[in-house]
């Protein structure tokens, strides 16, 4: 009788890259910095909590081996982005990959939120991440290669009552990213928007404090945080332009993208006007 052999797969070997993750210190930022970092890329670690970096940055080098820099910064200042560039360059630092994450979000009545507020989220959202793709896409474009994961939303592709600003800006994020991955065919670099829908992180848990509702949603409209970033890692390394991580997500977006616009603002809004 003949034994059959155990073929065993051998993990495809990947060539180390510096990677710079914004809004590092949770959420899917952390969650993406773990996917880099099994994968044996460099890290660097950017958010305003020196402490939760360096602490995350010690748990990647144990867990992994690999360098992890740190690197606190407020990207919603107007200079952040090019003083991190130049911090970086002054260590000689090359950035292949740059992951925009950090970002913040108001839920409720846009007349509720003081117009401060508004401008900063704008300020992070929409100023901090243009300002860093300025800052590193240039020097990719000279290499003939790179990659930039920028972290869009599902509320990108449809008005949100409740989260009108937040929606705003990730519109903003998901038109930047189309765009530039069509201008930059053939140059080498690739971008990528991921678009999670609810996901389990600190940020929606500050958003249920603020608001019951959103503690009662069913938890299958809710993504796992890992998972969330493990598709988008992927997506990145492949050069994909718009990742939806999930079955519900996707549909939802595809149905959007076929719903007239007036009609999706009318459900829109019979929708989030309870939750507000």
């Amino acid at each position: 009788m003949a034994i059959a052999k155990k073929t065993i797969a051998k993990k495809k070997s990947v060539e180390p890259q510096t990677v710079l993750v914004t809004g590092a210190s949770s959420g899917i930022g952390e969650a993406l910095a773990h996917c880099f970092a099994a994968d044996g890329h460099r890290l660097v670690l950017v958010a305003r909590s020196v402490d939760k970096l360096e602490a995350i940055a010690a748990g990647l080098h144990e867990a992994h081996g690999v360098k992890v820099t740190v690197l606190p910064a407020d990207l919603s200042l107007p200079d952040a982005a090019r003083a991190l560039a130049g911090a970086l360059k002054r260590r000689r630092i090359a950035i292949d990959v740059l992951v925009n994450n950090a970002g913040v979000l108001d839920q409720g009545a846009f007349t509720a939120i003081p117009a401060a507020r508004h401008q900063a989220l704008i300020d992070l959202n929409v100023s901090g991440l243009t300002s860093m793709v300025a800052q590193f896409l240039p020097d990719m474009v000279k290499r003939g290669r790179g990659r930039i994961l920028n972290v869009a939303s599902i509320a990108a592709f449809q008005p949100v009552p409740s989260l009108a600003t937040y929606a705003a800006s990730k519109a903003y994020v998901l038109s930047l990213t189309e765009s530039l991955a069509e201008e930059l065919q053939g140059s080498g670099v690739s971008v990528t928007a991921l678009c999670p829908g609810i996901t389990a992180t600190g940020m929606l848990a500050g958003a249920a404090q603020a608001n019951p509702q959103l503690s009662r949603l069913p938890k299958f409209l809710i993504g796992e945080v890992n998972e969330v970033a493990a598709q988008g890692y992927r997506a990145c390394m492949e050069g994909e332009v718009i990742k939806v991580p999930g079955v519900v997500n996707l549909a939802a977006t595809i149905a959007s993208a076929a719903t007239p616009k007036w009609m999706m603002r009318r459900i829109a809004g019979a929708l989030f006007r309870k939750a507000m």
